[in-house]
């Protein structure tokens, strides 16, 4: 079982009601949200609605392929990095490179074990989650190089200014010396 502070959203897009009913059920003892779609077009309104963590996509479905789908969801800069793990019967290595350059993060072929099967989402979620709390970390360390880079140029700039003083006060001393003189 993956343990956060929220339950993992996972979409289910397949047309085929058995493999929907058995996956939700699966990953639903496994502490995961999940909502299944038999249809592509269907399923990508409701992620620009509620952004999923993982999609676990069928390829052969009417009306629009899982290829065609996962391409979509990766057009979307909201949705672009959500990680999608294709599910499908077609198990020649060419169905799996177009998955991939499609933009698949993972694939499992039909039948399916759902050892396997939850092994595979319960890994690609661990990813995400490293990957969001990367990003964020260097979100943070770059602030903290604005900053103190900003500060730097102050520094430098109060620098210039104690040297300016240091060399007035030279030249102040030196003419005040000849004219004490006089």
């Amino acid at each position: 079982m993956i343990i956060q502070e929220r339950k993992a959203n996972i979409m289910l897009i397949d047309d085929t009601p058995g493999n929907l009913r058995l996956l939700e059920n699966v990953l639903s003892q496994r502490g995961l949200d999940v909502r299944p779609f038999t249809s592509g077009k269907m399923a990508i309104k409701a992620a620009e609605n509620e952004r999923p963590d993982l999609v676990l996509l069928d390829i052969m479905m009417p009306e629009m392929d899982g290829f065609e789908v996962c391409r979509q969801l990766k057009e979307n800069e909201q949705l672009k990095d959500i990680p999608v793990i294709f599910i499908s019967a077609m198990s020649e290595t060419l169905d799996k490179i177009k998955a991939f350059s499609s933009g698949g993060v993972d694939y499992v072929t039909k039948p399916f074990q759902l050892e396997e099967v939850t092994a595979r989402v319960e890994t690609h979620l661990k990813l995400r989650q490293i990957q969001v709390e990367l990003n964020q970390k260097t979100q943070k360390l770059q602030q903290t190089v604005n900053e103190l880079k900003l500060t730097q140029k102050q520094l430098i700039q109060s620098e210039k200014m104690a040297s300016l003083g240091v060399l007035t006060a030279g030249i102040a001393h030196e003419i005040n010396n000849p004219v004490n003189y006089i």
